[in-house]
């Protein structure tokens, strides 16, 4: 797999504070952006793989929803995560 252990671990510890720290809001669009990043990266290559397109867009719509409630319920620590990441948003 793409992500193993290791690289998921450096993501948590980067964005959730800790390496064990897999349920913060943080840490889980840190690894949703690194999984859709892989995706589009694949989607380039394999243009007609519909099943990897319906699962990016899947992605898309959980980040989308975990970016909503951060705005929600702290914008500080919304707008950080999306300067780190450079996302649009």
């Amino acid at each position: 797999m793409y992500l193993d252990q290791k690289a998921k671990e450096k993501i948590f510890k980067k964005h959730g504070g800790d390496a064990k720290n897999t349920g913060s809001a943080e840490g889980q669009i840190a690894l949703f952006t690194a999984r859709i990043n892989h995706l589009t990266e694949h989607l380039k290559n394999n243009r007609k793989d519909y099943n990897t397109e319906r699962s990016l867009v899947k992605l898309v719509g959980k980040r989308r929803a975990l970016l909503d409630y951060l705005t929600k319920k702290d914008i500080l620590r919304y707008r950080a995560i999306v300067k780190e990441l450079g996302l649009r948003k």
